[in-house]
C-alpha cells in the first residue's frame, strides 16, 4: 500500500508540476505509447540476454514483493524460535534417533506440524532439516565448527540466489536512460526525413523524440531503480530469519544456557519485528 501511496505521488509531482507550469499532455500522450514500447521492449530483450530464466522469473515476482513487503513479521520469527528450540531440545533429551522421523518426513512431524508456515517454507525447512540430518548421520562425531561453517555456506549461498533479482533490476535501471537515448536519436532521424515539413510538425516530431528521453530517465529514477533497493532491503531483512535458526542450533551444539541461545537469535530480528524478551521466553514456557 505504501508503495503504491509512492508511485501515485511521484506522478502527480512530475505529471501535476508540468500541467501547472502550462505544459500540454497532447505530444506527451501521442508519442509514449510507441517510446515506451521501444524502451521497456529492448530494456526486457537486454535483461533477457544477460540473465537465467530462473532469474527472470524471479524479478517479476520481486516486483510483486515490493508491495508486498517481507513475508516474515513477529510471530513467524517467535514461531521459528519455538520450532527450532523444539528441535534441538529433542535431540538433547532424546537422542539423534529420535530426530529420524522428524527431519525425514517433517510434514508428517508432531513438531513441524505445530508451524505450517515454516513446512511451507521450503527453502528455510531445508536449513532446519539438512543441518539436525547431519548431526543425526555424524552420532556426536561431527564438530560445532564444521557445522557452523556448513550453515554459513547455506545461508551465503541462498541469499546470493535471493539478490540476483534485486540486481537484475537495478541493472536495468541503468540502462533505461541509455535506451531512452536510443529511443531519441530514432525520433531525431525520424525528423531527419521530414525535414521538409512546417516548423509545427517538426516541432511536434522533436517534441516526441524527446518524450523517449523522458521515459528512459523516468522509469530508471522514479520505478525501476526503487524497486530494485526496496527489493533489496526485502531480502536483507527475510535473512534474519536463517540467522535466528543458526544461532539456536549453534548455541545448542556448543552447550550455551537456554536464556543465552534465545537472547542470542532475538537480536538477529530487526527492530519492526523483533519480539521482547518476554515475549520469547513467554511463549516458549506456553509451547
Amino acid at each position: 500500500m505504501f508503495g503504491v501511496f509512492g508511485i501515485v505521488f511521484l506522478n502527480i509531482c512530475v505529471f501535476g508540476s508540468f500541467l501547472v507550469g502550462g505544459g500540454q499532455l497532447g505530444t506527451f500522450a501521442h508519442a509514449a505509447p510507441i517510446e515506451g514500447w521501444c524502451i521497456l521492449g529492448s530494456a526486457i530483450g537486454g535483461m533477457l540476454i544477460g540473465n537465467s530464466p530462473d532469474v527472470v522469473k524471479a524479478v517479476f515476482a520481486g516486483i510483486g514483493r515490493t508491495f508486498k513487503g517481507s513475508k516474515y513479521h513477529k510471530d513467524d520469527y517467535l514461531n521459528a524460535i519455538f520450532c527450532v528450540s523444539k528441535v534441538m531440545k529433542t535431540l538433547k533429551t532424546e537422542g539423534a534417533v529420535a530426530l529420524e522421523a522428524h527431519i525425514e518426513n517433517p510434514e508428517a512431524s508432531s513438531i513441524f506440524g505445530e508451524y505450517p508456515k515454516i513446512i511451507a517454507d521450503h527453502a528455510l525447512l531445508h536449513l532446519i532439516c539438512d543441518t539436525v540430518r547431519l548431526m543425526v548421520v555424524s552420532q556426536g562425531t561431527i564438530s560445532t565448527t564444521a557445522v557452523e561453517d556448513i550453515m554459513d555456506a547455506a545461508i551465503k549461498t541462498h541469499h546470493n540466489d535471493e539478490l540476483k533479482a534485486s540486481g537484475a533490476i537495478s541493472t536495468l535501471a541503468g540502462a533505461l536512460p541509455a535506451l531512452g537515448i536510443v529511443s531519441c536519436v530514432m525520433g531525431v532521424v525520424k525528423t531527419m526525413d521530414n525535414i521538409d515539413q512546417p516548423p509545427a510538425v517538426l516541432g511536434g516530431l522533436v517534441g516526441a523524440a524527446l518524450v523517449g528521453t523522458f521515459i528512459g530517465v523516468f522509469l530508471a529514477y522514479g520505478f525501476f531503480e526503487p524497486f530494485a533497493k526496496r527489493l533489496e532491503q526485502i531480502i536483507e531483512d527475510e535473512a534474519c530469519m536463517y540467522l535466528v535458526v543458526k544461532q539456536i542450533i549453534i548455541g545448542t551444539l556448543h552447550g550455551h544456557p537456554m536464556p543465552l541461545i534465545l537472547e542470542a537469535a532475538r537480536v538477529c530480528i530487526g527492530h519492526h519485528n523483533q519480539p521482547s524478551f518476554a515475549e520469547v521466553f513467554d511463549g516458549l514456557r506456553g509451547q
